[in-house]
């Protein structure tokens, strides 16, 4: 896959500020304040940096943490995990394969079929309605 490089500047002209501090930053959201939280319109996520379809909501479900949770992407290779030691523990981020933008964590206590739960911010996605 071809990654999207751009300046932080760039970034910045495409991104609201909430956004560029979350996806370029690696900051997070305020937990049951998402758009995305309860969300019960059908469709894909996209990331909101580079379009990128990363979940369907047919794999949404509220795992009660104040993100909106999956328990995986549209497919392996639209996301990559990487050891994160900030905040004084250890996760996994999930970030954009195509773009790097930082997503959110996954933990392994969600429900089947996967065991996973990818924690996500609203703040990088964009719902694609499914066509009815």
């Amino acid at each position: 896959m071809n990654k999207i490089n751009k300046s932080d500047s760039e970034w910045r002209e495409q991104l609201t500020d909430t956004q560029f501090q979350v996806c370029r930053l690696k900051g997070t959201e305020r937990p049951f304040t998402g758009a995305y939280y309860r969300n019960t319109t059908p469709g894909v996520y996209h990331c909101i940096c580079c379009d990128t379809p990363l979940f369907d909501t047919d794999t949404q479900f509220d795992a009660g943490c104040g993100w909106p949770s999956y328990y995986q992407p549209v497919n392996a290779d639209v996301v990559e995990e990487h050891e994160d030691f900030s905040h004084g523990m250890h996760r996994i981020e999930v970030t954009c394969a195509s773009c790097d933008a930082h997503l959110g964590h996954v933990f392994p206590d969600g429900p089947p079929p996967t065991g996973l739960r990818y924690c996500i911010n609203s703040v990088c996605l964009r719902l694609e309605p499914r066509e009815a």
